[in-house]
């Protein structure tokens, strides 16, 4: 032994070395197990590329966290990655692992026997894939687990009683599948710990609630709707002193609501009895000590009033009551809480009159009283409330004048005071400039049809039948995208405007005897004819005059063109720099070379776009953008480095660009088949709908790439036929995205404004919207929908039918068959795929942002049609490339 060195120096040393060899060994075994894992998987956007040795150590992967003490791996968190394939069995050799969350992603498969190996597991979630099958016994095994997350699933069978042995179990969540049988009562009487328990969305359950959940003291969440319920609320429900939410609705419940609900649960905010058969009368201690933010009593068999001491429930939020059964005076005390936002009470026999201190109400945003018993005046204080966006009372007893500011809300998007009493003429609208619908039928008003309207620019459903209205129908109605307007029975007189004519029932228009025009039983006097003579002329000088301008402009934009191409030849001989992200094998002046009339395959908003032929005989696309010069160069850079960045099967790859003074070209990859847009319009148009499919799923994955996973978050901004290219196979890739940020807003905006054939795509709100949001990607992808839907172009060339397919679908959705909106030339077995398609279509197109489904929601409402179209497709018609990328 050498001197100096102790034993137990020695022990430690060698233990030392021990821990390092122990730590090497388990991160290499992690290494290998993790690699495993990833070769049993798909990853279409290589979101685990960086899985890797030369990465570095596996704390380092993505989604991979070690335990700082023992540096093994603790959690493997791989949420909505678009992964798919097998779970490994080599996870469960992680013998640190707690947490496995694979959430989001689609992973079509049984849920594999082996994660009954993964012992240490505290929490699961496989939530939001496709898995399938029973949820075995087995996972009675994972003792550890605290957190149980399958939901939003296609699993199916009896729940099996080895899940009442998870006795540490805090989350249950198994809603959104395809569960049947009861809930045994053996399966919660150990889950002492439970916090929060989900059956949701399972329809196929026929079972009664078991009581045995009202001994779970710790339970905060039980969300039951829509789980085949029946029977009556167990009494023990009372005893859940901690319980927050509770959402009962959507079963088959009967009975009585227990007594003492309000007295016992202190602490509910949230409560959801709605779309039952409960019945007796409303428990008067209800809101009695309580922090109740929500309640939703609607579509029942109750009986009776409401109490008086509702009125008191200064925390109520949302109160929602609509074919409750109630009767009596409404609670007059409710039209004034601070907090309220919703109040619904259609369908009921409420009485009494709105006060109008309902102004204090300074949160509310929607109303609903239609088809009650409601008496008086409307008050002038609900013009008052800025957050309004939706006022309905229709079907009630309202008498008088409806007050001047009666659409004073910035939010104001439906009023409906149909089937009153009401009268004098109808006040000017001045700020409701998101009004979406108005319905003021079946009234007293006199007067003429305000001209207000026609400034008002998404205005779509405007209902003033059945009252006493005269004068003409304002011209500038026309204008508007109008899915319904209805004057019939009034006093009306004047010739209508032919677009208002086109595609509207002659049904909207009759009992106004002056009326006249195309299609109408009153064809148009003489009286008429001299207004269109003195219209004839005005139009003749207008015509002159616009020609004068015509030729001014043509003469200024001469100028200007003969400035650019000057600019052009200068920046020509100037200094031209390339960046590369691809090897391409041209130089700055090949390409510029090729920058002439017979390469040149399209001019949109922001440019030409012109067709290389590469040495090597490869085709790009070359867009030529005219950018502000007072943008930097660096900025420019960075900002078409980060497109780029951007890689998805389904949008087109930037390979580069080119770059002088004032000039920028970026370099697209080409397709052969030319752009949806294209096909779309040609004669005799014909694709089968799995292929229609195919492209619409295409589109949506690229988009909401863009939208939930790209970083930073990108905003497509121009979704439309034209830029949806199509490769050999018909596989969808979406180009010009982005574009804002190259050009800068300003440019930008003023590029697209120039473009009048794409405004079909345009969502609503862009007429008063300043921000750019991922709902306005949505309605132009809604619009591209309707496209592959019908079968017709977005902007019909003149003089064929000057409703975009927008107008046209809306027209006739509310007045035809809606089989006759689909493609005709579709095999008729895709019917409810199409079908489908077409409802989602409409949802995407909603005159409201807010009611627009995000594009992960679209992309999975477009996967539940996959199964339900037609064989593999043949193509019947010639799609060739037309040469415009």
């Amino acid at each position: 032994m050498a001197a100096g060195i102790s034993p137990p120096a020695i022990i430690l040393g060698l233990l030392f070395i021990l821990s390092l060899f122990s730590t090497s060994v388990s991160s290499a075994e992690a290494e290998e197990n993790l690699l495993a894992f990833r070769s049993s998987l798909e990853d279409p956007t290589n979101a685990l590329s960086g899985w890797s040795p030369a990465a570095g150590h596996v704390c380092n992967w993505t989604g991979v966290t070690c335990d700082p003490s023992s540096g093994r791996v603790a959690s493997l968190v791989l949420r909505s990655l678009n992964l798919s394939g097998e779970i490994s069995p080599s996870l469960c050799r992680l013998a640190g692992l707690s947490e496995l969350n694979l959430a989001g992603n689609f992973f079509n498969q049984s849920i594999p026997l082996h994660l009954a190996q993964c012992t240490s597991l505290q929490a699961l979630n496989l939530s939001n894939n496709l898995l399938w099958g029973t949820l075995p016994d087995q996972i009675s095994q994972l003792r550890s687990l605290t957190s149980l997350d399958l939901s939003g699933n296609k699993l199916e069978g009896a729940l099996p009683i080895g899940l009442g042995a998870l006795d540490r179990l805090r989350v249950l969540n198994l809603g959104g599948n395809m569960f049947t049988g009861a809930l045994h009562i053996s399966i919660f009487g150990n889950l002492s710990d439970l916090v929060h328990i989900d059956i949701s969305q399972n329809p196929s359950f026929s079972s009664e609630l078991p009581p045995q959940l009202g001994n779970l003291k710790k339970l905060r969440k039980i969300l039951m709707q829509s789980a085949g319920l029946r029977g009556g609320i167990p009494q023990s429900f009372v005893g859940l002193g901690e319980l927050e939410i509770l959402d009962l609705s959507r079963n088959n419940l009967s009975g009585k609501i227990p007594v003492g609900f309000g007295l016992r649960l202190a602490k509910l905010v949230y409560l959801d009895l709605s779309q039952n058969r409960l019945s007796g009368s409303f428990p008067g201690e209800i809101c009695s000590g309580m922090v109740l933010a929500e309640l939703n009593l609607h579509t029942n068999s109750f009986s009776g009033e409401l109490p008086e001491s509702m009125g008191s429930c200064s925390n109520l939020e949302r109160l929602q009551l609509q074919n409750g059964g109630f009767s009596g005076e409404f609670p007059s005390g409710l039209w004034a809480l601070s907090k309220m936002t919703v109040i619904r009470a259609e369908n009921n026999r409420f009485s009494g009159e709105i006060p109008d201190y309902i102004r204090t109400a300074s949160r509310l945003e929607l109303v609903q009283i239609d088809n009650n018993s409601f008496s008086g005046r409307i008050p002038p204080g609900f013009g008052m409330i800025s957050s309004l966006y939706r006022f309905s009372a229709s079907m009630n007893g309202f008498y008088g004048e409806l007050p001047e500011n009666f659409c004073d809300s910035p939010a104001m998007s439906i009023i409906s005071f149909s089937h009153n009493s009401l009268t004098g003429s109808i006040p000017s609208p001045r700020r409701c400039r998101k009004l979406v619908s108005l319905s003021l039928a079946g009234n007293h008003f006199t007067g003429e049809i305000p001209n207000s309207l026609t400034q008002l620019p998404v205005l779509t459903y405007l209902d003033l039948s059945d009252n006493n209205l005269s004068g003409e129908i304002p011209q500038g109605l026309q204008n508007l995208k109008l899915a319904l307007l209805n004057v019939s029975f009034n006093q009306l007189s004047g010739e209508v405007p032919l677009p208002l004519i086109s595609g509207l029932p002659a049904s909207f228009l009759q009992g106004n005897p002056g009326l006249c025009g195309p299609g109408l039983a009153n064809p148009c006097g003489a009286e008429e004819a001299q207004k269109r003579r003195n219209l004839s002329l005005t139009y003749a000088l207008i015509s002159i005059a616009f020609a004068g301008g015509v030729i001014l402009v043509a003469a200024a934009l001469y100028v200007k063109n003969q400035s650019l191409r000057r600019k052009a030849r200068r920046a020509h001989s100037a200094s031209w720099k390339s960046v590369l992200y691809y090897p391409l094998r041209i130089t700055e002046d090949d390409l510029l070379m090729r920058f002439n009339e017979s390469n040149c395959v399209g001019r949109g908003a922001f440019g030409e776009v012109y067709a290389i032929r590469l040495p090597g005989g490869e085709v790009v696309a070359a867009k030529k953008l005219i950018y502000p010069t007072n943008l930097s160069m660096r900025s420019l850079k960075t900002e078409i480095k980060t497109l780029a960045k951007a890689r998805h099967k389904n949008l087109t790859k930037l390979l580069g660009f080119c770059y002088s003074e004032g000039i920028v070209v970026l370099i697209y990859e080409s397709l052969p088949k030319g752009s949806l847009g294209d096909a779309i319009s040609r004669s005799g148009f014909s694709m089968e709908w799995p292929t229609r499919l195919r492209i619409a799923m295409g589109a949506a994955q690229a988009l909401s790439y863009l939208h939930e996973h790209y970083v930073p978050t990108l905003l497509h901004r121009n979704v439309k036929s034209r830029n949806v290219l199509l490769d050999v196979d018909y596989e969808p890739k979406l180009t010009d995205f982005g574009l804002d940020r190259v050009l800068g807003e300003s440019s930008y905006g003023s590029s697209m404004a120039s473009e009048l054939g794409s405004r079909c795509y345009l969502a609503p709100e862009c007429g008063y919207s300043k921000k750019a949001t991922e709902k306005m990607d949505v309605y132009s992808f809604g619009v591209l929908l309707l496209e592959l839907v019908t079968g017709r172009p977005a902007e019909q060339p003149e003089p064929r039918d000057s409703l975009d397919v927008v107008r046209w679908v809306r027209r006739r959705i509310n007045t035809d068959n809606r089989f006759q909106i689909l493609d005709q030339k579709i095999s008729g077995t895709a019917l409810p795929s199409i079908s489908g398609a077409l409802d989602l279509a409409l949802r995407c197109t909603a005159v409201s942002p807010e009611k627009r489904p995000t594009m992960l929601e679209v992309l999975r409402s477009l996967q539940s049609l996959e199964s339900a179209a037609d064989p593999p497709p043949v193509l019947s018609a010639d799609t060739s490339y037309s040469g415009n990328p």
